[in-house]
């Protein structure tokens, strides 16, 4: 063993030439699951992957020296740190030369006592009793006898001198291979590999970024398809396939624990996260529905709605042209059809969904944060921030600076100054508020397009339709001004995607966060204001402004004193925000799909398909995980990013689409296997990573759900026409305002259509060709009619309306969040049960290493109190006579 590790050593010396070099590599022994070295004996805990500079022919030959060397110089040094290496060329490329890394017992031992990593010290002890619903969700449970519960632990810290207290039944198995990788990429992102004016050059991102390796990786213990041929493998990547990321198991309960055990922490708490929230979907998925019925089952009672469509009211009622010159008078009736869909989203039932989801954001946010404290004690990252994170590789290569610690009292390497700190705080934020006014200047432009475009659909759609009053209803200027808006505004939100993905990344790389976390909760925060103007902000203008600034027909809003402000379509605002929900979600989840699932999934076919061309030799587990793809630096980024977006569509304009919370619930059963499809399947295993909580996500959700709550009762108020309906059926139906004995909603429509002369059209907006005699026509708002003393100037009515909308947001804002602070009081952040068993685990604990060490104090000075006793004897005896 000795001489293998000697030879092994002498490998990987730089000074060696290639020649050398290649004479010590080892051959692959044709065992295709192994996950050892050649001795069948050392774990292989990583691999790194490069292309033998002797065989490239695309860099100049100095260019080719000076990567041979950094990789020389870097394998060196992580031999001097204490790691393995073994090289094997490739079975299909003989280009490809694969390193593969293990980490020895010390080694292993001493970064786990750097990190801070938790290690077992004896079984737990502390009995849970199983809750009422046990039997129900066994029914959804993984079959035990498959994936077997893990067996839990009281934990603590690990240090090397106190490995006696620590349970350790096996050397091979005490550390996990997650927690060796985690220890491996740990060593491999802080050894230096070059150092150039007086700066040390050190990590493997730098060389990957280089191109000096190609890929660097931790193993998947298994194929996906079988069970590994290895018996002492464990197969957890087939088990994670077959019991979680299968089909079959949609309906299933996710294994958390072996989840947590594969992929590590950060993996684990998204999963546990997603399937939370998609477990709550399903009580709102309910109540949306039941919204959505009650809509539909009353749509046929629905009063105003039959009035639009009666020949006698609205078939007689003529309304005022929408656009300047082009546009002509139209009959109120061509917007039966939108009155009646209108009907269903535009209910009292609305107005009760909108107020249970303001209540049901608060209790997922609350039990979310239960659930979340749970996990971090079942992981053993309660106190993970305090204790074990580390600071970036980038971080360190940058501090140059020298500080006084205010604690310590003690010199430390800083990356700047206070002072360049602020300068580098104030960038930031200015780059970033330049780059969101980009993004509501293409908002605008969008604007600018409707404006535009409405116009020359108003003059030729009509002239291209078969003249047809069925086509007609449908296929109206505004419906073709906004579906085709909608779909350019998500084209646009997808390119702009693209530009702001790496503007984020390079404004968070100059800011240079001290730790991961750190790194990941400021991309986060910038990614999300970026997202969140791209893609809510079409939204916030058909809610809140389209139509809202229009004029009269006498006196139109122009925007840059050239396009005249846009009006409602027939139907209202509120159907064409559901529009453009509609598409922008469709289309995002669309577009996801492709680009996560589809493309990696064609990419590996491809791979697979030229490597089966190539050669139908065994190829050992190394080669098969670097044909896979890459998970990304973001890592699970993408995902909470995609979640929390959905997030926002779900609560912030649920007021206007009920049946979201159910798009939403089905599209996250798929997301669940989908993603969990992809780790198993497409990508290369991660590198397992600690995480406490989701990070940056949790603040971000509980503003989305404080806004959410203002948005919909804006959606109600001022987008939807409940609160006119509201005031009309109990004030203006009845004396002093109306003519009918009771309150009813007959005569509405009437009431809310004021009356224009056309004989005051000015010559900029009068329409060319007038199709009939009336002098009057009608128009959406609430003004006195000509002819009366304040003509054309808001009524009576306007003005009860916009008190009734006000008090309603009051109202209903404040009611809410009150219902929102009472349920937060209640719902304590963590549950006296987890409370009970961390102070418990603390307790057992201290008290288990306070003993040894007092056992061993004792058992020491009791062998030196018997020394003293026996001299003191010896010196107090008798001589013998």
């Amino acid at each position: 063993m000795l001489l293998v590790d000697m030879t092994i050593c002498l490998t990987f010396l730089w000074g060696l030439d290639n020649a050398v070099l290649l004479a010590f590599q080892v051959d692959f022994d044709g065992k295709p699951d192994s996950l050892f070295f050649s001795d069948g004996q050392r774990r292989i805990d990583f691999v790194l992957v490069y292309e033998d500079e002797s065989k490239k022919i695309t860099h100049k030959r100095s260019d080719r020296k000076k990567q041979k060397r950094k990789r020389q110089v870097y394998e060196s040094n992580l031999i001097n740190n204490g790691l393995q290496l073994e090289a094997t060329r490739s079975v299909l490329d003989e280009k490809l030369i694969f390193v593969k890394v293990h980490a020895p017992w010390e080694v292993l031992c001493t970064y786990a006592e750097v990190l801070h990593i938790k290690l077992p010290l004896q079984p737990n002890d502390l009995k849970t009793r199983d809750s009422a619903f046990n039997w129900f969700s066994r029914l959804f449970r993984v079959d035990e006898n498959i994936i077997k519960p893990e067996q839990e632990f009281f934990t603590a810290p690990f240090q090397k001198e106190l490995l006696s207290n620590f349970y350790v039944q096996d050397k091979d198995t005490f550390f996990n291979p997650a927690t060796r990788s985690r220890i491996v990429h740990f060593i491999l992102s802080r050894v230096e590999y070059a150092t150039k004016n007086n700066v040390k050059k050190f990590g493997i991102n730098k060389l990957l970024d280089t191109g000096i390796y190609k890929a660097a990786f931790p193993l998947h213990d298994s194929s996906f398809r079988h069970l590994s041929t290895d018996p002492s493998c464990p197969s957890e990547r087939y088990l994670l396939y077959r019991e979680w990321a299968h089909p079959k198991n949609l309906f299933k309960l996710q294994p958390l624990d072996f989840i947590r055990k594969y992929y590590g922490e950060k993996i684990g708490i998204y999963f546990a996260w997603l399937g939370f929230y998609t477990n709550m979907l399903i009580m709102a998925a309910i109540v949306g529905v039941g919204c959505f019925l009650y809509g539909c089952l009353t749509k046929d009672n629905c009063t105003w709605s039959q009035e639009v469509c009666d020949p006698n009211i609205g078939g007689k009622i003529i309304m005022c042209p929408q656009c300047d010159k082009v546009c002509t008078y139209w009959n109120l009736t061509i917007t039966c059809e939108s009155s009646k869909k209108l009907c269903i989203f535009d209910s009292f039932g609305t107005l009760v969904f909108a107020v249970f989801m303001g209540i049901w954001v608060t209790l997922f946010l609350e039990f979310w944060k239960r659930r979340q404290a749970e996990l971090e004690y079942e992981w053993d990252t309660v106190e993970y921030l305090e204790q074990e994170e580390q600071v970036r590789p980038e971080y360190e290569a940058r501090c140059t600076h020298v500080v006084m610690n205010e604690i310590t009292q003690q010199e430390e390497h800083v990356p700047y100054t206070a002072c360049g700190k602020c300068m580098r705080m104030t960038f930031c934020a200015s780059a970033v508020f330049f780059w969101i006014l980009l993004i509501i200047a293409s908002v605008i432009g969008i604007i600018v397009y409707r404006l535009s475009v409405f116009l020359a659909f108003s003059a030729t759609l009509s002239q291209h339709i078969s003249g047809t009053d069925a086509i007609r209803k449908y296929l109206t200027p505004q419906t073709a001004t906004s579906v085709t808006a909608s779909l350019i505004s998500f084209v646009v939100i997808m390119v702009l995607n693209i530009i702001y993905e790496k503007v984020a990344i390079l404004i968070t790389d100059f800011e240079l966060p001290r730790t991961q976390t750190d790194y990941e909760n400021s991309l986060t925060t910038k990614m999300f204001l970026f997202q969140f103007v791209n893609y809510y902000s079409s939204c916030f203008y058909i809610a809140f402004f389209k139509g809202k600034f229009v004029g009269h027909p006498g006196n139109p809003v122009y925007w840059l004193g050239k396009y005249r402000n846009e009006e409602c379509d027939p139907g209202g605002c509120l159907l064409e925000l559901t529009t453009q929900l509609a598409i922008i979600v469709g289309g995002k989840a669309i577009w996801n799909n492709i680009q996560e699932v589809l493309l990696p999934w064609v990419k590996n076919l491809i791979g697979r398909y030229c490597a089966a061309a190539r050669s139908e030799k065994v190829i050992p587990r190394w080669e098969h995980d670097y044909h896979l793809q890459p998970i990304g630096k973001l890592g699970l980024f993408y995902e909470y990013l995609e979640m929390v977006i959905q997030f926002g569509f779900v609560t912030l304009f649920v007021a206007s689409f009920p049946l979201a919370p159910l798009l939403a619930l089905i599209n996250n059963m798929l997301e669940i296997r989908l993603d969990a499809w992809k780790l198993t399947t497409q990508f290369r295993r991660m590198v397992p990573q600690k995480a406490q909580d989701i990070g940056a996500w949790q603040p971000i959700m509980q503003g989305i759900a404080i806004l959410a709550v203002v948005t919909n009762a804006m959606i109600i108020a001022f987008t939807s026409d409940m609160i006119p309906r509201l005031v009309y059926y109990w004030s203006f139906s009845v004396p002093p305002y109306g003519s009918h004995s009771s309150h009813t909603m007959k005569g509405y429509i009437n009431s809310t259509l004021s009356v224009f002369n056309i004989s005051d059209f000015k010559n900029a907006s009068k329409p060319f060709s007038p199709w009939f005699v009336n002098q009057t026509c009608r128009y959406r708002d609430l003004r006195y009619p000509p002819g009366h003393q304040h003509q054309y100037e808001h009524n009576i009515y306007y003005w009860h309306v916009i008190a009734a909308k006000l008090a309603f947001i009051i109202v209903m804002e404040h009611v809410i969040y009150f219902v929102k602070f009472i349920i937060s009081y209640l719902i304590p952040d963590v549950s006296q049960k987890t409370k009970s068993q961390v102070k418990r685990e603390k307790y057992l604990t201290q008290k288990l290493l306070h003993e040894n060490d007092l056992k061993i104090v004792k058992k020491t000075m009791g062998k030196i109190a018997n020394k003293i006793i026996q001299g003191v004897d010896s010196t107090f005896r008798p001589k013998a006579e």
